[in-house]
């Protein structure tokens, strides 16, 4: 029997992750008036740990969450931790240096690690399991791979990498959809919403308070900003805004149309048996294609595929998302035609306009600072992010100043056009991927 649900429910959204969720807690709504060193508006990966890594280093620390704790894109992506940081590095060369390049790719090296070493040293039960490949569709995509392995191994990396041809594919995939794969043994999958849970616990254990259910509805700035809830306040020193997609653009204008929400959808299958996971994922790891509308997918620790792709930018869900995923996920793996679908669900991640992370301080606030716009890449990203963050609250700003300093340009059309502007923009790219 199916346990397919519908793609939102009163608390989290209904997916496989919240039917496996562990750690769950409910925070209580903040209901009175609070001070403290630091505010964060957002519970998802970026607002929790940089409420870790500031409460670390001393900071009194408050966490603001609208819905639930991991509520957005932090626990309902696709779980893929993969090395990097942004897209094409290399456009802001004239802006940041070559310096300011490599530190980028260092970090998004280190932005992993960071994640294997709270997972390790807490003891966060999230299934991370190693092992990540680049797919390549077409001969133009073996070419891409090629170029990066040779480039990842001048900066370091290689050491982790492994580039199989068409020959070799199926050492790590059953599938005959693909010319070729660079296996990356330091990246890999997890479960989204686990770390993020286990994570929160974390932050709470060195004396965060979360308050869940308390939308920031307004932000006075100054010299102590404060944060108005609907039943309460938080004066602070600082404040940081890590509402990515779900920020809005009527909190703070000077980030909101920085960012456009982008919808991405997954399907989770009924739980394969041990042959037929052999026969498509042999080695556990996690996959996405090098294609604009990609598709990525891993198994689940209970053996059930889960299968991401679509984006879209309306702003509505597909009224099917079986309907509108299944003919990828047969196309990739005929042998699994007709499988049960069990689960469904969709959310939002942010992008902006180069695919960068923007991680910066408010124009007009210096106290204030953001993260947003991770573009996909949200699980390892977020976490630099956050320590970019603390870095620079506690004055080590030299990394945090690179990002910085890279501008970030406001889409065009306000709220209402943006989003159709940047489907024009998007269909352009996935014809050339066609043709």
């Amino acid at each position: 029997m199916s346990t397919k649900s519908p793609v939102h429910s009163e608390q989290y959204p209904a997916s496989y992750y919240f039917a496996t969720a562990k750690e769950l807690h409910q925070s209580p709504r903040l209901e009175e008036v609070i001070d403290v060193d630091v505010c964060v508006v957002g519970g998802g990966f970026s607002g929790i740990n940089t409420a870790i890594e500031l409460a670390q280093k001393g900071f009194s620390v408050a966490l603001l969450e609208a819905k639930r704790i991991g509520w957005g894109a932090s626990g309902r992506n696709g779980g893929e931790l993969i090395r990097g940081i942004g897209h094409n590095i290399e456009q802001f060369e004239n802006i940041i240096g070559r310096e300011g390049v490599n530190s980028i790719e260092q970090m998004g090296f280190e932005a992993v690690d960071i994640v294997r070493q709270r997972v390790k040293q807490h003891n966060i039960d999230c299934n991370l399991q190693m092992g990540y490949c680049d797919l390549a569709i077409k001969p133009k995509h073996m070419h891409e791979l090629e170029a990066d392995l040779e480039h990842l191994s001048k900066i370091g990396y290689g050491k982790n990498m492994t580039l199989l041809d068409k020959s070799r594919v199926s050492e790590v995939i059953g599938s005959d959809f693909y010319q070729g794969a660079l296996v990356d043994m330091a990246s890999g999958h997890l479960h989204p919403l686990n770390l993020a849970l286990g994570e929160a616990k974390v932050a709470r254990s060195l004396g965060v308070k979360m308050y869940e259910y308390s939308a920031a509805e307004k932000i006075i700035k100054g010299d102590k900003p404060k944060v108005m809830t609907a039943h309460g306040e938080v004066n602070c020193q600082y404040l940081v805004l890590a509402g990515n997609a779900y920020l809005g653009h009527e909190l703070e204008s000077n980030i909101g149309g920085k960012v456009l929400p982008a919808g991405t959808y997954i399907l989770a299958t009924e739980p394969l048996t041990q042959a037929q996971c052999d026969s498509i994922i042999p080695k556990n790891m996690a996959f996405a294609d090098l294609r604009v509308d990609l598709d990525y997918y891993h198994l689940s620790e209970d053996n059930r595929l889960l299968f991401g792709g679509l984006c879209t930018y309306s702003g509505k869900d597909p009224k099917d998302i079986e309907a509108a995923l299944r003919p990828n996920l047969e196309k990739v793996f005929p042998q699994l035609k007709g499988v049960r679908i069990d689960y469904e669900w969709g959310g939002m991640i942010g992008i902006g306009a180069n695919r960068l992370p923007q991680i910066g301080r408010l124009p007009d606030a210096k106290n204030i600072f953001y993260a947003q716009a991770y573009a996909g890449h949200g699980v390892n990203a977020t976490h630099m992010a956050a320590k970019l963050i603390a870095e620079a609250i506690s004055t080590q700003a030299e990394r945090f100043d690179i990002f910085a300093q890279i501008p970030h340009m406001t889409f065009p059309g306000g709220p209402h056009l943006r989003s159709p502007l940047l489907a024009m923009g998007m269909l352009y790219h996935r014809f050339r991927d066609i043709f």
